[in-house]
């Protein structure tokens, strides 16, 4: 396996070569204002920011990702895109499906597009099933020709309806930030047997999805999820995500710029990462490069 000494980092260890970022944003409010309804207003973080992390961290490649505060403006994300070109990254967008075109698909995929994101968690959505079902069926229609990924970001207990939805949709899921449990709410109940992190309510359906192949979950964002720096409600989640999933379908991602978090450092996060993999170098490497190179459909 090949690693290189020149990504030797004394605070994380050893990043595999041509490791990837599976979800960071670049956010330029003043040349690209952001949507009228956004939720918060972030600092510039712009793409040579972007790429001085990544370097310090060993990462040399990257997706993009549609903040929600940019709605279905993906411009920002785009320039961004082109200036990386595909041999570096490859993005997410988000669209509305009642006005987007195929000729603007076949020209987003040319550049790099590889996935739409559904966002509720950010602007405080709630769907029911009725309307979630809908919503997937419908994005799914769209990107399959394209062999997208659907990204979503909802709450973990959406997990137990995408059980049954997932199988039908004939493409690749993706869930954000370890599929975004809430440490602030009861894990145990009167009837429930199963052990932490399983009796997480939509944990064990999170692990059905991943077993069932078509599904990935981002190890992303703990600061999002965890009510204590050191992690400890979320090691558990985090190594079972790895025993279950962490050899096919388990992904790196820093979620830079840590909007609503900024000036965080995400270096002892990913060091922790690493020690959650142990001395396994072959579960590094699929998580850290592998996963996401078949994720994202990269040319090997």
């Amino acid at each position: 396996m090949e690693f290189g000494k020149d990504r030797e980092h004394p605070c994380l260890g050893w990043i595999p070569v041509g490791s990837w970022d599976s979800h960071m944003h670049v956010i330029d409010p003043v040349n690209y204002p952001l949507a009228k309804d956004a939720r918060y207003t972030p600092q510039p973080h712009l793409l040579p920011e972007a790429l001085r992390l990544e370097r310090s961290t060993g990462i040399s490649k990257i997706i993009l990702v549609q903040p929600s505060i940019y709605g279905n403006d993906n411009s920002c994300l785009l320039n961004a895109l082109h200036a990386l070109g595909p041999h570096r990254a490859r993005a997410v967008v988000a669209f509305d499906c009642e006005t987007i075109d195929h000729p603007t698909l076949e020209r987003w995929h040319q550049w790099g597009v590889r996935g739409v994101r559904v966002n509720t968690q950010s602007v405080g959505k709630h769907m029911d099933e009725e309307e979630l079902a809908t919503t997937l069926r419908r994005y799914a229609d769209i990107i399959r020709p394209y062999n997208w990924v659907l990204q979503l970001y909802v709450p973990l207990e959406a997990t137990v309806v995408l059980e049954n939805i997932v199988p039908e949709l004939g493409v690749k899921l993706c869930l954000d930030h370890f599929g975004s449990p809430d440490f602030g709410k009861s894990h145990h109940h009167p009837r429930e047997k199963d052990p932490y992190p399983y009796s997480l309510p939509g944990f064990r359906s999170l692990v059905n999805l991943l077993v069932q192949g078509s599904t990935y979950v981002k190890l992303s964002a703990p600061y999002r999820l965890s009510r204590d720096g050191a992690w400890s409600d979320l090691e558990p989640v985090a190594r079972e995500l790895l025993s279950v999933a962490g050899m096919t379908r388990a992904v790196f991602a820093s979620d830079w710029p840590h909007t609503r978090f900024e000036g965080l450092n995400i270096r002892p996060y990913m060091k922790k990462l690493l020690e959650w993999c142990g001395d396994d170098d072959v579960l590094v490497q699929r998580v850290f490069k592998g996963n996401a190179e078949t994720l994202w459909g990269i040319e090997q």
